[in-house]
């Protein structure tokens, strides 16, 4: 069990699960809570009061998810008072981003455990969206290559992206969740000062990051339906051309082919010559003719690279 000082008016106590019956014992008004905590591996949230009119939050919290194993995350309980936070299982040690010396430096000037506790939360914020900016950059990449080098490998990048961005808005709902009941329950009216504000307004624009990032990703699967729809098209108009082009030659090879015993044309000199001619001929005169219709459009163009359409 590790106790971190802050201030003091208050306490913060760190276990790790094996530990908390030693709480247990200690504490009977924590007993019915740490039952819970051995079997919970979701985020939970409950705002309670205790027989003396004490004001509790507590609950369990998913901090860091792997985007690619669903069973592989690290969650942490929290017990939440005026003048005491206990965490079971929050590994210090998957915060890449965060300078604990510096940390616990600043819990020593906290005021209450809630204030401790939300400079945590603030912190956890300032994690998350250091990792979000290295989304933003992937998602960055992702746009230019749907004009670069589109194809159905992108469309399959373009989902995994969304998948992730659902990921973090999994992480994200809970966290926000706990800020506002930490607001509900209103500890002794300590939450208009800096370490509030700037906890929520770091939880404000991670939410407004990915909703901006989402309705990029929606933007990038709005432009790939149109292009499939328009290639779809443009393969349909190549093969209706393409067929409507080779007729006269399918159709004539048909009628030359028959094994009819009297046919005039088996005695002409010059009868085969004059069936390229007419075939050629007549294939030419429907493509003119498709041509000047403007049926043809631009199929026989190669497709610019870069480009979207052309």
């Amino acid at each position: 069990m590790q106790e971190l000082i802050g201030g003091n008016k208050w306490r913060w106590k760190q276990v790790v699960m094996e530990d908390s019956q030693s709480l247990m014992e200690e504490d009977k008004a924590l007993h019915s809570w740490l039952k819970q905590v051995h079997k919970n591996n979701k985020n939970c949230l409950r705002v309670d009061c205790l027989t003396n009119g004490e004001k509790v939050v507590k609950g369990s919290l998913i901090y860091k998810q792997n985007i690619d194993v669903e069973e592989e995350f690290k969650i942490f309980h929290f017990y939440l008072t005026t003048d005491r936070l206990i965490t079971i299982n929050l590994d210090f040690q998957e915060f890449k981003h965060i300078n604990l010396e510096t940390f616990y430096q600043r819990i020593e000037f906290t005021e209450n455990a809630v204030d401790g506790f939300l400079l945590f939360l603030g912190e956890l914020m300032n994690e998350m969206l250091v990792e979000i900016d290295q989304f933003e950059e992937a998602l960055k990449q992702l746009i230019w290559s749907v004009r670069k080098r589109n194809g159905t490998g992108i469309l399959e990048q373009v989902f995994k992206c969304r998948h992730e961005l659902l990921i973090w808005k999994n992480l994200l709902i809970p966290i926000n969740e706990l800020k506002m009941a930490i607001d509900e329950i209103n500890f002794q009216d300590n939450l208009t000062g800096e370490i509030f504000s700037c906890t929520c307004k770091r939880i404000e624009r991670a939410m407004v990051l990915l909703d901006e990032y989402k309705r990029e990703i929606d933007s990038i699967i709005n432009l790939e339906e149109v292009i499939s729809s328009h290639r779809g098209n443009e393969i349909m108009k190549t093969l209706t051309v393409m067929t409507t082009i080779f007729t006269p030659i399918m159709a004539l090879g048909a009628l030359w082919g028959m094994n009819f015993k009297y046919m005039p044309e088996l005695d002409w000199k010059y009868g085969y010559i004059l069936s390229i001619v007419l075939i050629v001929s007549s294939t030419f005169l429907l493509y003119a003719y498709l041509r000047v219709k403007g049926w043809t459009g631009d199929l026989l163009k190669g497709k610019k690279k870069g480009s979207f359409f052309k």
